[in-house]
């Protein structure tokens, strides 16, 4: 039972430092790179960062897909798919955590004043502009599962009034955590800041409609860092004119990386990263070599998917 490597795109881990790493952690297993892949027959494990190659369907023997990371959107209905192949994630701490500091980063760069103080030294004026203090700033997270859960609590400990956002309830303590259309409307229409951090599901695609940022707080800034089709690009486009939102900070795009003519490169009120918040994987690759253990001793999996649910 062999495992194959196929990141799906550049600007990561290559395969092959990934294949290092994994054999530090499991000396014994059989892992292969789209580089030398061997007998495709032997293969019953992929580990995959985007799945956007019809290579499930050269593999016979394939029985799981490991998303290296948690967004499965990809993976789950991929043609290319066979309905018995099973779907596992990640739930990594070490990116979770990188998501949350990027989102309290852009936090902390508007409430401290930083872009205006760049203006001011370009222009080279002396402009002293008080801060705001956190407990007059409303910070609201969309989706509390694992990521953003952690996103949640960072702000509330960094003294923010903050507001959670989820489909189901949960309970955050110092979070006031909402639940459905009238909590999300409440979100939106409140909170100075909010930080999108939801997965790719048909009840997500779209979420942030124009109608849905038109009830935004004037002003306020829109950080997402879950997944681009949370958001109608182009009803943003025409929603920042009305400055609700008033900027946004946008880590995932639609489509990726985002075409040099899109308008959003050049739009005064938006900044864009290139899909960076979540970055190192840390000690989930252990999971990606416990789940080949499972996978070869027919017991249950870490952080199976749902594929009909989609997560």
């Amino acid at each position: 039972m062999a495992l194959l490597i196929e990141i799906g795109h550049n600007g990561w881990y290559s395969e092959e430092e990934l294949a290092a790493e994994l054999l530090k952690l499991d000396p014994k297993a059989d892992i292969r790179t789209m580089a030398d892949p061997g007998d495709l027959a032997e293969v019953t494990m992929m580990a995959v960062s985007t799945l956007k190659s019809d290579l499930p369907t050269r593999l016979p023997n394939l029985q799981l897909v490991q998303k290296l990371g948690a967004g499965v959107e990809t993976i789950v209905a991929h043609p290319a798919l066979g309905p018995d192949v099973r779907v596992a994630r990640l739930k990594p701490e070490e990116p979770a955590r990188e998501i949350a500091q990027y989102c309290l980063a852009y936090v902390l760069r508007g409430t401290r004043n930083m872009r205006y103080h760049e203006t001011a030294q370009a222009r080279a004026i002396w402009d002293p502009v008080a801060p705001r203090r956190p407990q007059d700033i409303s910070v609201g997270v969309l989706g509390l599962g694992h990521i953003g859960g952690l996103t949640a609590a960072l702000m509330r400990d960094m003294g923010f009034d903050t507001y959670g956002w989820s489909r189901t309830q949960k309970d955050i303590d110092g979070v006031t955590c909402l639940t459905g259309d009238h909590g999300l409307n409440g979100v939106l229409a409140s909170c100075d800041y909010v930080c999108a951090i939801l997965p790719s599901t048909d009840d997500t695609r779209d979420l942030l409609n124009g109608d849905r940022l038109a009830r935004m707080k004037e002003g306020a800034t829109l950080i997402n860092a879950g997944r681009g089709d949370l958001i109608d690009e182009a009803a943003l486009i025409s929603a920042l004119y009305q400055r609700r939102p008033g900027h946004a900070v946008l880590d995932v795009l639609r489509k990726e990386p985002l075409p040099a003519d899109n308008p959003l490169w050049k739009h005064p009120c938006v900044t864009i990263t290139p899909h960076v918040s979540g970055w190192h994987l840390g000690d989930a690759l252990g999971d990606v070599v416990e789940n080949l253990r499972r996978l070869q001793a027919g017991s249950p999996l870490l952080h199976e998917v749902d594929r009909a649910r989609g997560y």
